[in-house]
């Protein structure tokens, strides 16, 4: 008896000595936000029970206990608005809401106010309006995922000031317009881009020619003109997908980079022939190509093992294998 009377003294003692981990203004902060959904309770397991660090979806500094990293995801049963109170959380570093489909209304301009946020995702709900330009006051902020959302209006040019961003997400939305000369300021080698599923029209700024992306995917838009600036023989760039949009520039003078595996051009009206230096991305072979449906004329470069045909059709005289053979 003695035993489990000790027990329960370790125990009570072992919670309150816990509730002092957590931050006070912070637990404040996460009750607040809890409380600004039209759920009863959105979130039950956050109770006094247990210190607000060791909240499910909460990360802390294991040294201020401020809390650093908020992960929603998935939660189906949430219902209401970002809440403007989430600039509470005043040293939050991570911010992900994902996979929230009841999650509407706009991006609060609050979030501005995390000034030391460096990831901001916001995907799979139902958030509309604007990609907000005041989202550039995050100074340092690396990585923007706001896909599958239904956001609309064109990319604020802002964007482009961030100086240290490196990833970028807006894909599956509803935007229009242009794309702005993104990644201009930033400090960082290699970034991603992926603008693709949206209804941005107009042509690619020559400014992107001086960007050495990692990935960069624009495809299912209804972009025209010149996409060869994005690509070059001494990049780093991996992956790049322009399918289904209205490109219209000669292939023949496009510059392939070694590092090139993934490469969809398709349903376009890219025309000329391919350049035999295409053969020096070797991983293409093995991974992706697909040049199909647009207005290329000539032999296929040799030196490949390429067996699926259907990466070539619907062109306006290409031949060679895997195609027929040339007349």
């Amino acid at each position: 008896m003695l035993l489990i009377l000790l027990f329960i003294l370790w125990h009570i003692i072992s919670l309150d000595a816990a509730a002092k981990h957590c931050h006070p203004e912070d637990r404040a902060a996460l009750i607040a936000f809890k409380q600004s959904f039209s759920n009863p309770d959105p979130f039950p397991y956050w109770t006094s029970l247990f210190d607000c660090c060791d909240w499910n979806g909460v990360m802390c500094d294991p040294t201020t206990h401020h809390v650093i990293g908020l992960d929603i995801a998935p939660a189906p049963d949430i219902n209401g608005t970002i809440p403007s109170n989430i600039s509470n959380l005043k040293h939050l570093i991570n911010l992900r809401l994902h996979r929230i489909p009841n999650l509407v209304g706009q991006i609060p301009e609050s979030i501005s106010k995390l000034p030391l946020l460096r990831t901001l995702v916001i995907s799979r709900t139902k958030i509309s309006g604007p990609v907000p330009g005041f989202l550039a006051h995050l100074n340092i902020l690396e990585y923007l995922d706001l896909s599958f959302n239904r956001l609309s209006g064109s990319i604020s040019p802002s964007l482009a000031t961030l100086p240290l961003i490196r990833f970028m997400d807006l894909s599956r939305n509803q935007l229009i317009g242009p794309i702005p000369e993104l990644f201009t300021s930033t400090t960082v080698e290699f970034p991603t881009l992926d603008l693709s599923h949206n209804n941005l029209s107009g042509h690619l700024s020559a400014s992107l020619s001086r960007i050495n992306f990692t990935s960069v995917d624009i495809s299912r838009n209804g972009l025209s003109g010149d996409a060869s600036v994005l690509f070059g023989k001494g990049k780093a760039t991996g992956t790049i997908v322009i399918s289904r949009n209205d490109f219209e520039f000669d292939f023949s003078r496009v510059a392939f980079s070694e590092s090139l595996y993934v490469l969809d051009v398709s349903h376009n009206r890219i025309y000329g022939r391919i350049p035999q230096q295409i053969t020096e991305a070797y991983n293409l072979q093995s991974q992706s190509l697909n040049v199909s449906y647009n207005r290329l004329c000539g032999k296929i470069p040799s030196g490949w093992e390429l067996k699926d045909n259907s990466s070539f059709f619907h062109n306006k005289c290409l031949c060679g294998a895997p195609l027929d053979p040339c007349k």
